[in-house]
């Protein structure tokens, strides 16, 4: 006769099983924690919802002066997602960011390393027409970064632009220069994640300053290497 080890705790998690007086059932299949990937249909439910809470935010000057809400344009399932700065007049007629002449240049800009508009995806710091034009002020990009975090992890991109100062200082912080961190490769993180982010300018502002497109050219090939390089398809 074979004679068995006991083990005392196995007797008191058995004695403690039968107080309880559960049905514990136990496979030898290890559990799978692992999330699965956000369904086409979840980011679509997501960013309904997103939207549901910008159009129904109180006290907002933005919304007040505004026509309409400017959410985001493009393909959402991109790896490419790009924030701008806020909607201007033509923004807000239609609904849609970059568009008149500030989006024909990024419409340019993107072709000129072989991207098209309708495979990226677009969006901006605030989603409503700040009054006379004028930059978004601090307060209202702090209020709307929240939103702009969730957008973007919805959306979850490969890579993220930031065009002009106001995406920068949405994201980065107050305290940057653009033309110090515009080119840069650097790490965004939002719900954990880290997004592989990039500072360039704002398509408006190369419009009044042609003379810094050469800059903007740089940072366009730098993008392109980089999807290159980690065979991004786009």
């Amino acid at each position: 006769m074979i004679k068995k080890d006991i083990n005392q705790n196995d007797i008191l998690n058995s004695e403690l099983l039968n107080i309880m007086d559960y049905d514990f059932i136990f496979h030898e299949k290890p559990i799978n924690r692992i999330k699965t990937k956000p369904t086409l249909e979840n980011s679509k439910s997501r960013l309904y919802i997103l939207k549901s809470k910008i159009e129904n935010i109180e006290n907002c000057d933005l919304k007040k002066n505004a026509s309409k809400i400017v959410f985001a344009d493009g393909n959402i399932e991109s790896p490419i997602m790009i924030v701008g700065e806020g909607p201007g007049q033509k923004e807000d007629e239609l609904g849609k960011p970059f568009v008149g002449d500030a989006g024909n240049l990024l419409n340019k800009m993107l072709k000129a390393i072989n991207i098209e508009r309708n495979k990226t995806y677009i969006t901006n710091v605030v989603n409503y027409k700040p009054p006379n034009n004028r930059k978004p002020e601090p307060n209202e990009i702090s209020r709307y970064s929240e939103f702009l975090k969730e957008h973007i992890s919805i959306i979850n991109p490969k890579i993220l632009i930031l065009m002009g100062s106001t995406a920068m200082e949405a994201m980065l912080g107050s305290n940057k220069k653009i033309s110090q961190e515009r080119g840069q490769w650097k790490e965004v993180i939002i719900k954990q994640k880290n997004y592989q982010t990039i500072v360039t300018f704002h398509p408006a502002y190369l419009l009044r300053k042609p003379d810094q497109k050469k800059f903007s050219w740089e940072d366009l090939k730098i993008i392109r290497e980089e999807i290159d390089n980690k065979n991004i398809k786009i």
